[in-house]
C-alpha cells in the first residue's frame, strides 16, 4: 500500500469494508501506543529518565505530527540567523533514510541552504552534540526533528504546525498522525504556524484559539514559504522568470505535499502531479518513468524540492529538464518574538566547563 492510499483510508475519504477494518485496527493500536508515549513522557516529567545537558544552548525544532510541516527551511533560517549574529551552530539529526550510509536526503538540503553550519547525524542525538561541540567548536546547537526526543535538554522549545494539516486527523499513531496528544504543545516555547498564508484569516484566527485551547504558549508566530529561485540538478541557479512560457509539471517525494502542489499550481502545471513516497530513493526505473511521462505530456519543466533534487544522479539526460524550487522562510506575524527568544536564550548560554 502506497503512502496516499494510507493517508485516504486514515481520513476517511476511503469507504468500504476493508477500509473500515483497516481503521479500527489502527485505533486498537493506539491504544498501546498512547500508553507507551505517556508512560515515557512520566519518566522524563519526574526525573525516572535522565536529561543530558551540553555546553552550549540547544534550540529544538520539531512538531506533534509525522509529515512535512516545513522543519527543514526553518532549521536553515535559524542556522543562518545564527551564523550571521557570529555563532557556530551544529544541526544534530537522527540520519533518518541515509543516503550511501552517509547523509540523507535532508542533510544534503541543509548542506545547499545553510553551508556554513556543522551537521551531525547521529541516533544518540546527545552524543552527536556533544562531538559538535568538542571536536567542531560549535557554541549553539539546533536539534533537528527533536520535539520528541527528551534525552537531550533543550533551552528554546519550537513546534511547527502546519495550517494545511495541524491535527493529523486528529488521533494518535497509527489511526492518525499524531505522534503525541496535542496537549504536548504545553511544553513548547513557541507555536510557529507554517504555510499561514495557504488557508483563510478565519482559518487561520480560528487555529490559533485552538492552540491556545490546548495549552500552547501565547508565543505563536505565522510563516509563509516563499519561492526564491530553482536550482538544476547540477547545483546552478536560475530566477523563477526563467519558467516564462514554459510548460511544467510537478513531482516530489513527500510526507505533506499539499503545500509544495499550492505552490506550484501558479505556473499552471499541464498535468496531475506524480507522487513518491516520503523519502524516496529514486532508482533508474524512476527515472526512466519520469521521462517517458514528461514527453507524453509535452512538459518542457519538471518542477520539484530541493529534498529530491539532491538525490539525482550526475549525468541523467532527465536532469536537464528538472528544476527544483528553492523557498525561503517569511514571517507574517511573531518575528520579533522569535527574535526575542533567541537573543535571551543566546546571552544566558553557559559556560564551557573547563577541560
Amino acid at each position: 500500500m502506497d503512502e496516499q492510499t494510507l493517508l485516504a483510508i486514515l481520513s476517511g475519504e476511503r469507504r468500504g469494508v476493508l477500509p473500515a477494518a483497516l481503521r479500527s485496527a489502527c485505533a486498537v493500536a493506539s491504544w498501546g501506543y498512547a500508553a507507551a508515549i505517556a508512560l515515557r513522557n512520566a519518566a522524563f516529567d519526574h526525573g525516572w529518565r535522565r536529561i543530558h545537558r551540553v555546553d552550549a544552548p540547544v534550540i529544538s525544532v520539531g512538531n506533534i505530527t509525522t509529515g512535512g510541516t516545513g522543519k527543514t527551511p526553518v532549521v536553515a533560517w535559524l542556522a543562518n540567523r545564527l551564523n550571521q549574529h557570529g555563532h557556530s551552530p551544529a544541526i544534530i539529526s537522527r540520519g533518518y533514510r541515509s543516503l550511501d550510509g552517509i547523509e540523507n536526503d535532508e542533510a544534503r538540503v541543509l548542506s545547499r541552504l545553510c553551508p556554513s553550519a556543522v551537521r551531525v547525524q547521529n541516533r544518540d542525538r546527545v552524543v552527536g552534540a556533544t562531538s559538535a561541540i568538542q571536536q567542531h567548536g560549535c557554541d549553539a546547537i539546533i536539534l533537528d526533528d527533536g520535539f520528541q526526543h527528551r534525552r537531550l535538554h533543550r533551552n528554546l522549545d519550537i513546534v511547527l504546525i502546519d495550517a494545511l494539516q495541524p491535527w493529523g486527523y486528529g488521533r494518535l499513531l497509527p489511526r492518525g498522525l499524531l505522534r503525541e496528544p496535542v496537549t504536548a504543545l504545553r511544553r513548547a516555547d513557541v507555536v510557529l504556524i507554517t504555510r499561514a498564508d495557504q488557508v483563510a484569516a478565519e482559518q487561520l484566527a480560528d487555529l490559533r484559539m485552538e492552540l491556545l485551547h490546548c495549552g500552547a504558549p501565547p508565543r505563536i508566530a505565522a510563516v509563509q514559504f516563499t519561492p526564491q529561485r530553482l536550482i538544476r540538478t547540477d547545483g546552478r541557479t536560475e530566477p523563477l522568470s526563467a519558467l516564462a512560457n514554459q510548460r511544467v509539471a510537478a513531482f516530489c517525494g513527500l510526507g505533506n505535499p499539499q503545500g509544495f502542489l499550492r505552490t506550484v499550481s501558479q505556473w499552471n502545471p499541464v498535468a496531475e502531479p506524480r507522487l513518491f513516497a516520503d523519502h524516496h530513493h529514486y532508482r533508474p526505473a524512476d527515472f526512466a518513468d519520469l521521462e517517458l511521462w514528461r514527453q507524453t505530456i509535452d512538459a518542457d519543466v519538471l518542477l520539484t524540492t530541493l529534498k529530491d533534487v539532491v538525490k539525482w544522479p550526475p549525468g541523467d539526460p532527465l536532469g536537464d529538464h528538472v528544476r527544483a524550487i528553492d523557498i525561503g522562510v517569511e514571517f507574517l506575524t511573531g518575528r520579533d518574538r522569535v527574535e526575542e527568544l533567541l537573543a535571551t536564550m543566546l546571552s544566558n548560554r553557559p559556560q564551557r566547563r573547563a577541560a
